[in-house]
């Protein structure tokens, strides 16, 4: 299936998807943080779809528009193609709910992201800390993030 019957597919799936509106070098759509559980269900288990691999799951902090990007890359092994999916949260809320029941991986790139930027998974299984102290305070890959150890570019 060539790209844009892809997206095609995949954006007639629900109401909620729509081409995504960040450039990416791989189909990619958007979709709603209601409407995630219920879509990355139907990429997996539609036959002639089949992403039945969630390679990575990543967040991206657009502090100048006040919200995350999470972003999730989905492969299919069956057929050979890939698809971006993306949900933008608020900065002041970062809650979605978990993909983990359907990508068993998705249990530790959520505990990633939660860790280093402070995204909630409503309904993860062990939703805690990955890299960092449990008595670490903040989230270092936020774009607001300080600490005692950074350096002070102003100060040179």
């Amino acid at each position: 299936m060539d790209e844009q019957t892809l997206l095609d597919k995949v954006t007639a799936l629900d109401s909620a998807v729509e081409k995504s509106r960040v450039t990416a070098n791989r189909p990619a759509v958007d979709v709603t943080a209601e409407a995630l559980v219920g879509f990355m269900e139907t990429l997996k288990n539609t036959p002639d779809l089949d992403f039945n691999m969630l390679c990575s799951h990543t967040a991206v902090d657009w502090i100048k528009d006040e919200q995350f990007q999470l972003v999730y890359q989905l492969y299919s092994l069956v057929h050979a193609h890939h698809l971006q999916v993306s949900v933008f949260l608020p900065r002041d809320n970062p809650v979605v709910p978990t993909v983990s029941g359907i990508w068993r991986i998705a249990e530790w790139q959520e505990r990633e992201v939660y860790d280093l930027f402070g995204i909630l998974y409503d309904g993860h299984p062990d939703l805690r800390r990955l890299f960092l102290e449990d008595d670490w305070e903040g989230f270092p890959l936020r774009k607001d993030y300080k600490d005692d150890f950074m350096l002070d570019e102003t100060k040179k």
